[in-house]
């Protein structure tokens, strides 16, 4: 981060919080010009610490409020094993994110489901033929305290 100063720093927090704000009001916030604001986003997604700008949807009204995480132990650490892991877990449909771990498992998912019964039919079509896996463990979230997508800066 020693590319940024304390400007980029304050354009970086406001679009974490609204990524809707047009460059004017987003000038006015950083008190800057509308160009030299402009010019200092752009310099910003170039760089890369502005990957994308996204929309942020109601999971709850969209019928995919449960949350569920999903530990997997594989067999093995073969490079062509994690590789084919993580190529068939590419293709499970409402996941949100998937880690490598350090620790007790190798990785780590993060679903979004319906409820028991949609994660039910996620497990039997697309967790149980996941290759390589050992081991299994799945825990449902039951209410979330904290969720934030901005970094602090």
């Amino acid at each position: 981060m020693n590319d940024i100063d304390a400007i980029d720093r304050r354009i970086l927090v406001v679009l974490q919080k609204d990524g809707r704000i047009t460059n004017a009001e987003l000038a006015a916030q950083v008190h800057l010009s509308a160009s030299a604001c402009h010019r200092r986003v752009q310099r910003l997604e170039q760089i890369g610490l502005i990957r994308n700008f996204a929309a942020l949807l109601d999971r709850r009204k969209l019928s995919r409020a449960t949350t569920v995480y999903v530990e997997i132990t594989l067999s093995g650490q073969a490079t062509e094993l994690l590789e084919a892991f993580e190529r068939a877990v590419r293709t499970i449909p409402d996941l949100l994110e998937c880690h490598l771990m350090a620790g007790t498992a190798d990785y780590l998912l993060k679903l979004a489901v319906e409820d028991t019964e949609d994660f039910a039919r996620i497990h039997r079509q697309y967790l149980t033929r996941l290759p390589g896996v050992a081991q299994m463990h799945s825990s449902f979230a039951l209410r979330t305290v904290v969720e934030t997508t901005a970094l602090r800066l």
